[in-house]
């Protein structure tokens, strides 16, 4: 049935960009619905939305500089904001298990702590879509906006890797060092194939060999998604 939902998600998202929206909330309506009546991917759907993930990392890995994340209205907006969010939905939450509701009987300011970390994300991807739709990614306030989601993606990460008790293998520690050596050998290899399919081909070698499976050989995830 995955070309049915496909279908479905293509016929929403283009009735959503008539009426003035990105296609994005087309496509999120489409996912809801289908989940509401119970609708279940198979492997077609996962493959698809894995390649497309990943390609979307790496086209943001393009549009933004290391040497941005460095700049203190980034890294410090972004912890400010996280810290700030965390704190005041933990607050709000934990006030509410005092009330008569019952979904918050016996919540813990534990609880309401790990809510509030997850509530002070945005979504990366939307507003990379939004900003791509606009053509405004390499604005100053898309640099800015961007860096600040990739902070938070980072902090996420450490998140994850927290809780799951899942550490990476010795060799990523070496994963910095190896880029940086050979980034002169791929910038080389750039400027040799020129235009055309091959440029491609090249973009698709770098995301899904150099950039995802690198990344699970050393026991990193080689995406993620909020």
């Amino acid at each position: 049935m995955d070309p049915v939902w496909l279908a479905i998600a293509f016929g929403l998202g283009l009735v959503v960009k008539l009426i003035g929206l990105p296609p994005l909330v087309g496509y999120l309506l489409a996912g809801f619905t289908l989940k509401y009546f119970g609708a279940e991917s198979d492997d077609l759907i996962q493959s698809i939305s894995d390649l497309g993930i990943t390609l979307l990392l790496f086209t943001i890995g393009l549009k933004l500089r290391i040497k941005d994340l460095l700049h203190r209205e980034i890294w410090g907006g972004a912890s400010i904001h996280m810290l700030l969010v965390t704190i005041l939905m933990a607050v709000i939450l934990f006030g509410l298990s005092y009330t008569s509701l019952h979904i918050f009987t016996d919540f813990n300011w534990q609880q309401a702590l790990i809510i509030g970390f997850a509530l002070s994300f945005s979504s990366t991807i939307y507003a990379v879509k939004i900003l791509e739709e606009k053509s405004e990614l390499k604005s100053a306030y898309g640099v800015l906006s961007i860096g600040i989601l990739i902070i938070q993606d980072i902090f996420a990460v450490f998140y994850i890797v927290l809780v799951a008790g899942k550490l990476p293998t010795y060799w990523a520690i070496g994963l910095p060092v190896l880029f940086v050596v050979i980034r002169p050998l791929l910038l080389l290899i750039l400027e040799k194939i020129g235009h055309g399919e091959i440029l491609i081909l090249y973009g698709f070698f770098l995301a899904f060999v150099v950039g995802a499976e690198l990344f699970k050989f050393v026991g990193l995830k080689a995406i993620w998604e909020h």
